[in-house]
């Protein structure tokens, strides 16, 4: 168009020629970009669209003009072809550019052809991948550039007249002998007659011998006995009863027998649906046989153990069988046991019951009669409960539990409507609310003998949850009996310093070491152990009567087919409960492996529960299936986060944690070797000399205490395996980034902070790094990047990072190495705690267990206000110390593995 909208002139452009391959990528990019040409980005919107066809399978195989094997889009229903005109209608004047060779004058193609070309060149270039011969067995249709095959001409002839026909085919099945009339004894025959439909009008509908008689006029187009004959010879390949009907003058109907009947009502429609032939049958014979099953115990059946009863055994050791009492029903009619029997014994297809024919297979009558002695576990009889109905030889069929089973389930759908459960008197601390609602939910499923799963974000207080949990356990003679606690190594210390801080007098052993023992456990004891220990001693801790076995960061286990997750099963007790904040990493059989060691059995096995839940859940494609797992899992399953509505309200603004973390054997040595050097040094110095030599101990004992590779100044270091604060980090960051927070890890050395940025490059976590030598422009950048959710985790240098910088995109903040001076950590922390800042903050600080670490920290804990003054200066407050004062403080008590 003429600038002065005066006529139209060829304009020449400038243009890239790239293969369908190569487009697809550019083109669905483009048509999100802001300053996009709408012709490119038109074509990006048909682009899409080309590929959900493709990803939904509408592809057929044919040749091209040229006979070049090629794909093609189709078969398209209504909808699609609806939704291709829409978009052709709405192409821009420019989306129609084509080249123009020699003098040939100027024209615009038809938009729904050019679209429909597009469509076909994006069908015939996604599958050839080099793993399509594995699908085609062979080059053809697989290949990156299409083969000639004139000799299949005649095969993409019928293919395409199955699918572009003008009609379609469909059978009516008629019954004849069926009326009052009829004489005694006589039996009903059945015959199948062919329809004609329109494709381009679906209301239009005619037997064939009307077309073929011509007396449905060009309703049907001009094709359409030539049409039909080509339906019919499909139908006939799909279901050889229907062959007749091809040597027929006209054909008008076929004579089924009995047998054929019969076949019809299973897999002959399923092979004619396959063809696209859906089959009709008479309206007033009763012919859907629906099933219904209720389950549940009988009368004197035992019944799971409650909170106020210690009677009847556990759901996870229990081996009683519940019953299924079927119930089956024609047109909406119950059948009795006797009448269920009549349809079986008659091996016929069309049968007489109350005054009615009704239309059964025989095989499905003999499938019923056959289900009506069926038992199951009471966990397979739970799941039915939940979710309302279970899979029986191949189908689905609805469930209605009853007795017990049905109470029990009403009381797992309504968990606040439970009496609640008070904390018990020796916990040394007051429950938030969610914090109790949470105990109360764990003290109804452990007192049924169901495992469970606690989920709760990071910091939301699992562990002093599960505490209470023990101690109200305790009260209960069913209930009762030592603990086991399976956690990652470095989660042990904290295990044990939060029992001894919650549940003062509340024995705690470690079973762990080379010295590990189990003689004489009370009753009432906590036992923490790591998953390596249980795996490699799982016959010793197998022996024990665990009241309850707890499995702390359970991802752990999330291969169900690990050493680890294989031992752990073997472990027996009263009760599991597993604690996690990340139940689903990357996939729902993570959340199977969790829960089907809670409670075994609750989601059948991992290849059903792949099948029936996992891949269409996954995929988005069914959510039927996904509300169906929900009620499955939900009771089974609390999972809170900080942003639940009655859960941030709860919390203070600002939580703060010490992680002690045991060294491991390398910086055990290390620590030692320092120690004892250093102290023979400093008895013999001047006050001087001595004063400088215990700046340089503290300052090796806290870079041993990080990591090894730290204190002796390694150029090329192997990072991982040396260090137990490394390791607890990579525990915080797996959580923290699976609930997709974002962090900052303080560290006071520079060198430390670059092991740390190596280290999570090679794990394939991005990370920023700021430090004392970063350019100003640098780190504003580092900080926008931060604070715009580029990166999650931003390693910083406390000195230069401590102060002046605004960083609330945080939710944690690490300290990774311990200050001295706990203003300069508050400084720190103030980063991300601080005006603009609307979530909950979580501050980490890992210490490493009985080092001079430990004692700072415990110093810090106890008398706050004495500690801000002694130490108040810093380090230089501590080279006043005494002999005996220094060697108490860096001597090396325990914490080591």
């Amino acid at each position: 168009m003429l600038p002065d909208g005066d006529g139209v002139r060829p304009v020449s452009v400038s243009a890239v020629l790239l293969p369908v391959r190569s487009a697809l990528p550019v083109l669905t990019r483009a048509r999100v970009r802001a300053d996009g040409h709408r012709a490119t980005e038109f074509w990006g919107a048909v682009a899409v669209e080309a590929l959900h066809l493709v990803a939904r399978g509408l592809l057929l195989p044919g040749l091209s003009a040229t006979d070049h094997e090629a794909w093609r889009t189709g078969p398209l229903r209504g909808d699609d072809a609806e939704r291709i005109r829409h978009l052709a209608a709405a192409m821009p004047p420019e989306a129609h550019a084509v080249p123009i060779d020699g003098v040939e004058p100027l024209r615009l193609l038809d938009p729904e052809t050019l679209v429909r070309a597009f469509l076909d060149a994006v069908a015939d270039t996604v599958p050839r991948s080099p793993a399509a011969e594995l699908v085609t067995a062979g080059p053809a249709y697989a290949s990156r550039e299409p083969r000639r095959m004139p000799e299949l001409r005649e095969w993409a002839a019928d293919v395409a007249a199955g699918h572009d026909a003008g009609v379609r085919l469909s059978l009516r099945v008629e019954v004849r002998g069926l009326s009052a009339s009829a004489p005694q004894g006589a039996r009903p025959t059945f015959r199948a007659v062919p329809q004609v439909h329109s494709v381009s009008d679906p209301a239009l509908v005619a037997d064939t011998a009307e077309v073929w008689a011509g007396t449905v006029g060009a309703a049907f187009g001009t094709r359409a006995r030539l049409d039909a004959l080509l339906a019919l010879r499909r139908a006939a390949r799909a279901w050889p009863a229907l062959t007749p009907l091809l040597s027929a003058a006209v054909p008008d109907a076929v004579e089924l027998a009995d047998e054929e009947v019969t076949e019809l009502l299973g897999t002959g429609t399923r092979a004619l649906a396959g063809a696209g032939v859906d089959v009709h049958w008479p309206r007033d014979l009763a012919r859907d046989l629906t099933t219904q099953a209720e389950i549940g115990p009988p009368e004197d059946a035992w019944a799971p153990r409650t909170a106020s009863s210690d009677a009847g055994p556990s759901f996870l050791s229990a081996d009683a069988l519940l019953a299924f009492d079927w119930s089956f029903a024609l047109g909406g009619q119950r059948l009795t046991r006797e009448e269920l029997e009549l349809l079986a014994e008659a091996n016929r297809p069309l049968v007489r019951l109350r005054d009615q024919w009704v239309l059964v297979a025989p095989e499905e009558a003999l499938r019923a009669r056959s289900r009506q002695e069926h038992k199951v576990t009471p966990v397979d009889a739970l799941a039915a409960a939940l979710t309302g109905s279970t899979e029986f030889d191949g189908r689905r069929v609805e469930v209605r539990p009853t007795g017990w089973l049905a109470d029990l389930r009403e009381r797992l759908a309504d968990p606040e409507g439970q009496d609640a459960v008070a904390q018990p008197a020796a916990l040394d601390a007051t429950l938030r609310d969610y914090q109790r609602r949470g105990l109360n939910w764990l003290v109804r499923m452990t007192s049924l003998g169901l495992g469970c799963c606690l989920a709760d974000d990071m910091g939301l207080g699992k562990t002093i949850t599960l505490i209470a949990l023990h101690l109200h356990r305790q009260t209960d003679p069913a209930a009762a009996g030592p603990t086991l606690v399976v956690c990652p190594t470095s989660l042990m210390g904290n295990w044990q310093r939060e029992i001894e801080r919650f549940a003062p007098g509340t024995p705690v052993r470690r079973f762990h070491g080379a010295r590990r023992d189990l003689a004489g456990l009370p009753d009432g004891a906590f036992v923490l152990t790591t998953y390596g220990t249980m795996r490699l001693d799982a016959e010793r801790l197998a022996a024990v009567g665990w009241g309850m076995v707890v499995a702390d960061e359970a991802q752990h286990v999330k291969n169900p087919y690990s050493e680890t997750a294989r031992q752990l099963r073997s472990l027996g007790a009263r009760a599991r409960v597993a604690l996690t904040g990340t139940p689903v990493e990357n996939n729902l059989s993570e959340l199977w492996a969790i829960l089907d060691w809670a409670t075994p059995g609750l989601l059948g096995r991992l290849g059903t529960f792949r099948k029936q839940y996992a891949q269409a859940v996954e995929g988005g494609r069914d959510p039927v299936a996904a509300e169906r797992l929900a009620r499955l899992v939900r009771p089974f399953l609390l999972r809170r986060r900080k942003s639940d509505p009655g859960i941030a309200p709860e919390l203070p603004p600002k939580t703060e944690t010490d992680h002690p973390v045991s060294l491991t054997a390398e910086q055990t040595g290390l620590y030692e070797a320092v120690v004892r050097e250093a102290l023979a040094e400093i008895a013999g110095a001047d006050s001087m000399a001595r004063r400088g030599m215990i700046v340089k101990l503290l300052t090796s004992l806290k870079q041993i205490c990080n990591h090894p590779a730290q204190f002796l100044k390694e150029d090329r270091p192997r990072i991982t395996g040396r260090s137990g604060k490394l390791e607890l980090l990579d525990e915080l960051l797996d959580t923290i980034l699976a609930e997709e927070s974002s962090v900052l890890v303080f560290t006071q050395y520079v060198q430390m902070a670059r092991l740390l940025e190596r280290h999570l490059a090679a794990r394939g976590v991005s990370s920023l790094f700021l430090h004392g030598g970063t350019s100003v422009t640098a780190r504003e950048s580092l900080v926008r990047r931060f604070q715009d959710g580029e990166v999650p985790v931003f390693l910083l240098s406390l000195k230069a990072a401590g102060t002046g910088l605004n960083l609330t995109r945080a939710e944690h903040v690490v300290h990774f190495d311990r200050w001295w001076n706990p203003a300069v950590e508050a400084q720190a922390t103030d980063r991300a705690y601080r005006i603009g800042q609307t979530r909950p903050v979580q501050v980490h600080r890992l210490v490493a267990e009985g080092t001079v670490e430990d004692r700072i920290a415990a110093l810090l804990h106890r008398k706050r206000k004495l500690a801000d003054a002694v130490l108040g200066a810093g380090e230089a407050a501590l080279t006043e110390l005494t002999d005996t004062e220094l060697a108490d403080l860096v001597e090396l008590r325990g914490g080591t593995r």
